[in-house]
């Protein structure tokens, strides 16, 4: 395998979450949706990450100051994701090998997926790979338009014919190219489209003009490219995320009670015959022992709870440690670094 790059897109407005607060800030799972992204980019150990901000881009950097590593573009004004894409020209200038383009607003992609990604990639050398899927509503996606079997352009939903509409394989908006031919393909893309754009998808068509390989990626599960541009949407794969999170922890020996009452962070670790009760709410770094029991209506945050405690109904913990054996409530408020001895 190539060495490995990553950009990912964060330039819209996100008009349709009515808010503040940029789209990629906003949380699902307890985590901004941009921090999944790059949780998942993670996987394939890439040389850089680069962020294309444009719409409230000081936000964004300011909430992203703390990671090493990350690059960021400037994208303005915003004309397209095939515009977008050409802003990480600089920092990638130099570079081989293959870029991943992702969306910070698409936060159930997995690691193994992109993983599985470069990998078919590299082995069919080639110049372009489109993660495809099927789905039973297409509307507003845009179509993979195929010839003989092979990918032979994408058709952007408002500029579709009705029988191109008709067409359920889809642009998941995530690729792999090979970093040698993107950025002059790139400067070839024009706007001639109902919005006026320069669109990505555009690329497939100038690669096939030139001769060069275009694959599709197809995923067996169509919500890995759930994306979020409203808050419905955030909603929808908050409670994806819920339920797999759940269902993991039940696998590993927790007794959820109600997995539907019960909210765990991403970066909660409980031991096994642990048993959590509705209502309850564990979240950022907590550590929960093993054969503990969580009442109804607690809340822990950033904690360390030893083996066999016991925290009874609607108590608040803090940044505290309670060691093996404890009892703590009902109704304790446990605030910042207050330490529960053993038993």
């Amino acid at each position: 395998m190539s060495a490995t790059h990553i950009v990912i897109l964060a330039a819209g407005k996100g008009t349709r979450m009515n808010s503040a607060t940029p789209k990629v800030l906003h949380q699902a799972g307890g985590l901004p949706l941009i921090e999944h992204v790059l949780r998942a980019a993670a996987a394939v150990r890439p040389i850089t990450i680069t962020l294309v901000v444009g719409h409230q881009a000081e936000e964004v950097r300011a909430a992203l100051a703390g990671r090493t590593g990350l690059g960021f573009a400037l994208q303005e004004p915003q004309l397209g994701t095939g515009h977008a894409l050409l802003q990480a020209e600089p920092a990638l200038r130099g570079a081989t090998g293959t870029l991943l383009l992702l969306s910070g607003d698409v936060p159930l992609l997995r690691g193994q997926t992109l993983e599985a990604l470069v990998d078919a990639h590299c082995r069919q050398r080639s110049a372009a790979t489109v993660v495809t899927a099927r789905v039973g509503n297409p509307d507003g996606y845009g179509r993979i338009v195929r010839h003989e079997g092979q990918i032979a352009a994408i058709v952007e939903h408002k500029d579709a014919s009705p029988d191109e509409r008709r067409i359920d394989e889809i642009n998941s908006g995530i690729y792999a190219f090979d970093l040698a031919l993107l950025f002059d393909g790139l400067r070839a893309i024009g706007a001639a489209n109902a919005q006026r754009e320069y669109y990505l998808p555009d690329l497939v068509g100038i690669y096939r003009q030139r001769g060069l390989a275009v694959h599709t990626f197809a995923l067996d599960d169509e919500r890995e490219i759930l994306g979020v541009n409203s808050r419905r949407e955030l909603a929808e794969v908050a409670a994806i995320m819920h339920k797999a999170r759940n269902e993991m922890l039940m696998d590993s020996g927790v007794t959820l009670v109600d997995p539907a009452a019960v909210y765990v962070g991403p970066d909660v670790a409980i031991g096994a015959d642990t048993i959590v009760h509705p209502g309850v709410y564990l979240e950022g770094q907590t550590t929960i022992g093993r054969g503990c029991e969580i009442h109804s209506g607690v809340r822990i945050v950033d904690s360390v709870i030893g083996d066999k405690v016991v925290i009874n109904n609607f108590c608040v913990i803090v940044s505290s440690r309670v060691a093996d054996g404890a009892q703590v409530g009902p109704f304790a408020r446990l605030r910042p670094d207050t330490v529960v001895g053993e038993d």
